[in-house]
C-alpha cells in the first residue's frame, strides 16, 4: 500500500466509541458527509501517492471548520481548492490555521514539496466541540477538560501509534502548541512513541495574536522542518 492508501484506510475506519463530559461531543465528516470521502481520497492519492516515509507534524484535534469538513488537517475548503486544485461543492469554509499553514507551505516550496516531505495529523483526528451557554456549539480542544483528556486518551494513544505504523520518523516530531507539547509529552513518557520533539508555535495563535510578526514565524517554522539555519532570521 502507498502512504495516501494507508491514511485513507485509517480515516475510513475512524469512529469515537469512548465517553464524552457532558456539553462536549465529536465531529466524524468521513461519517456526516459524503463528499468530505472523496475530496479526502483526492487530496491522500495526489500527494502521498508513494511509499517514502514521512516527518510528522501533530496538531491538537481538527476544527468543526478546518478538516472537520475537508477531512484533511489545516485544509479549509478554500485553500483545498486555491492551493491543491480540488473543489469541494457541499461545503464552503474559512479557518485561521489553515491561512497561516498555507502561506507557510507556499513559502517551503508549495503543497507537492511540502507534503512529500511531511505529514500532518492530530493525536485525536476528530473535531470536538463545546455546547456553550448561549446555545452554540464551538470549537475545543482535547486538553480544556481534565476528563475530556482522560477519557479520549486511550483513543489518542492507539491513534498515534496506527500513524507511526503507516510509515512515519519517529526520531523527530514536531508539535503544534505549547500546551499540546505538554500533554504530548506525557503520552511519550508512557509509550515511549517519539525521540525528540521540536515544538512550533500553533498556527492559530501566530494568525490570530501575531500576524504582524507572520513572516518571521513563517521562516522560523521552515528553518526548524528544513533543519536548515536561515540567514535572514534574526
Amino acid at each position: 500500500m502507498t502512504f495516501g492508501e494507508k491514511v485513507i484506510s485509517f480515516n475510513k475506519q475512524l469512529h469515537y466509541k469512548g465517553d464524552l463530559p457532558p456539553d462536549f461531543n465529536v465531529i466524524n465528516p468521513y461519517l456526516d458527509n459524503p463528499e468530505t470521502l472523496t475530496v479526502m481520497e483526492q487530496f491522500y492519492k495526489k500527494y502521498y501517492n508513494d511509499t517514502a516515509k514521512r516527518k510528522f507534524i501533530i496538531g491538537i484535534n481538527p476544527s468543526r471548520h478546518g478538516a472537520g469538513v475537508t477531512g484533511v488537517p489545516f485544509t479549509d475548503t478554500k485553500r483545498l481548492y486555491s492551493s491543491c486544485g480540488i473543489k469541494m461543492h457541499s461545503a464552503h469554509t474559512h479557518e485561521v490555521s489553515s491561512v497561516f499553514m498555507y502561506d507557510m507551505i507556499e513559502a517551503y516550496g508549495g503543497p507537492e514539496v511540502f507534503y512529500k516531505q511531511f505529514y500532518i495529523n492530530s493525536p485525536f483526528p476528530l473535531a470536538i466541540v463545546r455546547h456553550t451557554q448561549a446555545d452554540n456549539w464551538i470549537n475545543a480542544n482535547y486538553y480544556d477538560d481534565r476528563k475530556l483528556f482522560e477519557m479520549v486518551k486511550p483513543f489518542m494513544q492507539a491513534s498515534l501509534q496506527q500513524h507511526i505504523q503507516m510509515g512515519l520518523e519517529t526520531d523527530e516530531v514536531f508539535v503544534l502548541g505549547k500546551k499540546n507539547a505538554t500533554f504530548l509529552a506525557k503520552i511519550n513518557q508512557e509509550q515511549k512513541l517519539f525521540g525528540k520533539m521540536t515544538i512550533l508555535d500553533h498556527p492559530r495563535y501566530i494568525q490570530q495574536y501575531k500576524s504582524k510578526d507572520k513572516q518571521l514565524y513563517i521562516d522560523k517554522y521552515i528553518e526548524l522542518l528544513s533543519g536548515i539555519s536561515l540567514p535572514t532570521l534574526r
